[in-house]
């Protein structure tokens, strides 16, 4: 198989070696990948303020770069979900390209589990870790189970982190508790953003967390400001980068 890796615009700027990460461990699993070097943002910021209708020349520019892969995959549960849901082609014709991209985009945890159905991995990080569950990813991609629901549990993500070796996942208090950043939810509720932030930080702090991971660097973003502001010790980490790692 042929897969476009797809980078979102807050991660290529910020946070490279998450992308590094996930290329690395594609190609290390078999996978063929290719990186269009003319992608940019897919438009989920605008269209979450209410601004969907100017998003087509992403959609546009997003169709241009991945069309005719066998899949595409992002480090990003919410940038996947606003593929998913919103992106179409501006003239008819193109909108069986559009169809097969919103079919075939995955986000990487559910890329593993359910397409490439990874059971073991060559990976070490002994450290303390909680898991955060991002909104979009558990909601919207259905990575893992939703606590009020009864149902029996899952989540793709922590089956992958359970085949890391020496990592030791600790159990939270509120496992799948919004950590309030919320794209420009976090802009326009600055106050209540950070306060479920912090929550959501005390948590895994309550814990013994070393480490904080998640699919989405963008809620891993804001949790690690407010660990910084508190200085303490626990960092983040996506788990592309633990799933790479022989530390």
């Amino acid at each position: 198989m042929t897969v476009g890796l797809f980078i979102p615009c807050y991660v290529d700027q910020f946070y490279p070696k998450v992308a590094i990460a996930t290329l690395e461990l594609l190609e290390k699993l078999g996978v063929d990948v290719v990186y269009p070097f003319n992608q940019t943002c897919c438009g989920q910021p605008m269209a979450n303020s209410g601004f969907e209708h100017l998003t087509q020349s992403c959609n546009n520019l997003f169709i241009q770069n991945f069309i005719n892969l066998d899949y595409i995959v992002s480090p990003s549960g919410s940038c996947v979900l606003h593929i998913k849901e919103h992106l179409h082609a501006e003239k008819p014709h193109e909108e069986p390209a559009a169809t097969h991209i919103r079919n075939k985009i995955y986000e990487l945890t559910e890329f593993l589990t359910d397409i490439l159905k990874i059971e073991n991995l060559t990976a070490r990080f002994p450290h303390r870790v909680g898991m955060h569950q991002s909104c979009h990813g558990q909601r919207g991609l259905k990575l893992s189970q939703m606590t009020e629901l009864v149902a029996e549990p899952f989540s793709k993500p922590e089956k992958l982190l359970r085949m890391v070796e020496g990592l030791e996942l600790i159990d939270l208090s509120r496992q799948d508790e919004c950590c309030g950043f919320g794209g420009t939810f976090c802009v326009a509720e600055e106050a209540v953003s950070a306060k479920m932030g912090k929550d959501r930080v005390k948590d895994h702090l309550d814990h013994g967390a070393e480490f904080i991971t998640g699919a989405d660097m963008s809620c891993l973003m804001h949790l690690e400001g407010i660990l910084k502001r508190q200085k303490s010790n626990v960092q983040v980490k996506h788990i592309a980068e633990i799933l790479n790692s022989h530390a």
